[in-house]
């Protein structure tokens, strides 16, 4: 309880900081005091918006402090999350896995060391690590891979006779959420996942114009030979838009380029690749070649080579750890970075169940739900990043995860991975210069026809409460819904109690 209470007077003093700049700028509205049936009225009001007749709204808003549910509408709805779906994998991860959890990758050698030769394979035995790229490391794609090529030079290894073989083995071959969309397959935010992985398993694509002959170029990073690129971009003047397209042919790294970009633009994108393990492998050997260090072998995964692998029979060069998993779940929560996800829920599976598949972390997490007090058999998970139109949730069950994550001693980690209003992830650009600038504390979700938002946020008495909104079915802009949420939490933001006489 003392902990919990020092919990509150910080989160409190923050907001009350942030309230006090913000109360300075004259044409924000004051403070409303009401009663909370006064509070219900005005979300109905709200929530009864004509644009969203024809949609749903499932909506729960809970003091944390009383217990009183300030407003509900459609709680016990099975709704379609989207990325809301998040929390119940970041919160399962902390729970289950730890705030210090790190990913480990191991470095084998198959082969007697021969001097400064290894005569045999050099084995990457990969555990779901998903945080093998640039993204701690100041945007330095290669500097894990630097990193292990120094490692085998301390070992006085400059040679190694034999090939770089990446064992994926730890999870299962399903790279692709079940129920995603085909047409998603392209797309950063449908990376496969596996249990190795190379920057976010993705090829990052730049298009600009050359100034001279007027010609759409394209680079990639990494420069590989892994992928095709097929350029198929027109260049356009005076106030053409630019509006840039990937499209990877199923099944393969053939890359169509394709649209139209202005002269004046550059952009950048990203596209999947197709088996992860071997990209990355072929990566890690061209690392090791401009290090020096030979390979007259290949990059291959190891379903390319004659069966599984006995580890107790290879000697253990070296393992790599990740940053700890807070780290990570501030990528999962505040970006919505689907990859991220995949990877977590798997670990837990591997982690639990000795074997990384969804099923199996899905198997864990409910334990975990149900210990929090939700009937998993009222839900329905079928991956971890809620990209899946199958995924079925309720707005209470949502609250519930919050309030329990408030009441654990993992609730600092989870609050801190969850965009802030107006200042950064998902939220840096909504809700800015209002009293929810850096005070509500929220995690979104989108996909076709669904929006979503749950979180934290501060009354105007210092209340703070958890929340769950969750639009789905709508054909009307996004921008719509986004603004009844903004305008719901602004008004949560407004509320003091009304002192009633007695």
């Amino acid at each position: 309880m003392a902990n919990k209470l020092i919990v509150v007077i910080i989160l409190s003093l923050v907001v009350f900081v942030s309230a006090q700049e913000i109360e300075k700028k004259d044409s924000l509205p004051r403070f409303s005091y009401s009663t909370l049936s006064e509070l219900n009225a005005q979300l109905d009001d709200i929530f009864n918006d004509p644009n969203f007749d024809n949609a749903e709204w499932g909506v729960v808003i809970q003091s944390l402090e009383t217990g009183e549910y300030f407003y509900k509408r459609n709680e016990d709805k099975l709704l379609m999350p989207a990325s809301n779906l998040k929390l119940f994998t970041t919160a399962a991860g902390l729970l289950i896995l730890g705030t210090e959890y790190k990913f480990k990758t191991n470095i084998y050698s198959r082969g007697e060391i021969d001097g400064s030769i290894l005569r045999g394979d050099l084995i990457v035995q990969g555990r779901g690590d998903p945080t093998i790229s640039g993204r701690f490391y100041n945007d330095e794609m290669f500097k894990i891979f630097n990193d292990w090529a120094d490692s085998l030079l301390e070992y006085d290894i400059d040679e190694i006779d034999g090939n770089i073989i990446g064992d994926d083995n730890a999870f299962d071959e399903l790279g692709l959420g079940e129920g995603w969309s085909w047409d998603y397959e392209s797309y950063w935010y449908s990376a496969q996942s596996g249990a190795i992985s190379f920057n976010d398993n993705c090829i990052d694509v730049c298009v600009k114009v050359n100034k001279k002959t007027l010609q759409p170029l394209i680079s990639i990073a990494p420069e590989t030979n892994y992928v095709v690129i097929l350029n198929k971009v027109n260049v356009v003047s005076g106030d053409s838009a630019t509006n840039i397209d990937v499209f990877r042919e199923r099944g393969t790294n053939v890359i169509t380029v394709f649209g139209n970009i202005n002269m004046k633009d550059s952009i950048k994108t990203f596209v999947t690749v197709n088996n992860p393990t071997q990209y990355a492998m072929v990566a890690l050997y061209g690392v090791l070649d401009k290090r020096g260090i030979k390979v007259s072998g290949y990059p291959i995964d190891i379903d390319d080579t004659s069966g599984p692998i006995d580890y107790h029979k290879l000697n253990k060069l070296f393992t790599h750890q990740s940053v700890e998993l807070k780290e990570v779940i501030k990528i999962i929560n505040k970006n919505s970075q689907n990859f991220y996800a995949e990877q977590l829920l798997k670990t837990i599976g591997l982690e639990k169940e000795n074997y990384g598949s969804a099923k199996n972390g899905i198997k864990a997490c409910v334990q975990v739900f149900e210990d929090m007090g939700i009937n998993s058999e009222r839900m329905l998970m079928v991956d971890g990043s809620g990209l899946s139109r199958l995924n079925l949730v309720t707005p209470h069950q949502i609250v519930i995860l919050l309030n329990h994550m408030y009441k654990s001693k993992e609730f600092i980690p989870f609050y801190n991975s969850l965009p802030i209003a107006g200042v950064d992830g998902t939220l840096g650009n909504r809700m800015k210069n209002i009293r929810l600038e850096n005070n509500l504390r929220g995690k979104t979700g989108y996909i076709g026809a669904v929006r979503s938002l749950s979180g934290y946020i501060f009354t105007g008495d210092g209340e703070l409460l958890s929340f769950a909104m969750i639009a789905n079915n709508f054909n009307v802009p996004l921008k719509l819904a986004d603004n009844l949420q903004d305008l719901v939490c602004l008004r949560l933001a407004n509320f003091k109690r009304k002192i009633t006489e007695n």
